[in-house]
């Protein structure tokens, strides 16, 4: 994984529309981008929901707020319809975009072992320089732990 202090990852894919999607584009603004295992599921539901309903507070805060999983930009539309978000979702079906901020990695459940996306989120300056990331994501606090740490 990528650390504090870091330049972030080019991400070079597609979002929900399928249109293309850089990190470039939003250089000059600080950015919330967060990793989640899957659309319409409970913890990603409740976590994107904590944003939407935030979302005027962060971008007061100065913030363009990303997600990001491995679900198809069809799959991200309906999540998007269905709770009404007003952000962009990276589509990374190839997982390379995972792969680069070291989100796709090992994980137990139940004891069992697989390969899945770490819920993460990284807060990203204007100069593309990783500010900070948040590992233990509290879903129903996402955006009180993310303003907690830029103040």
């Amino acid at each position: 994984m990528i650390k504090i202090g870091e330049k972030a990852p080019e991400i070079n894919s597609i979002d929900q529309n399928g249109e293309k999607i850089t990190l470039k584009q939003f250089l000059g603004k600080k950015i919330v981008l967060y990793f989640y295992p899957k659309d319409m599921t409970p913890g990603c539901t409740v976590q994107s929901c904590n944003l939407r309903d935030n979302y005027q507070q962060l971008l007061d805060s100065g913030y363009v707020v990303l997600g990001c999983s491995a679900d198809s930009p069809e799959k991200h539309q309906k999540f998007i319809e269905k709770y009404d978000l007003p952000f962009p979702l990276i589509s990374d079906q190839s997982k390379e975009v995972l792969n680069k901020f070291g989100v796709w990695a090992l994980k137990k459940f139940m004891g069992k072992e697989y390969m899945g996306i770490l819920r993460t989120t990284f807060v990203i300056d204007e100069n593309g320089i990783v500010e900070d990331i948040i590992t233990k994501v509290k879903t129903k606090e996402h955006t009180s732990q993310i303003l907690r740490q830029s103040n």
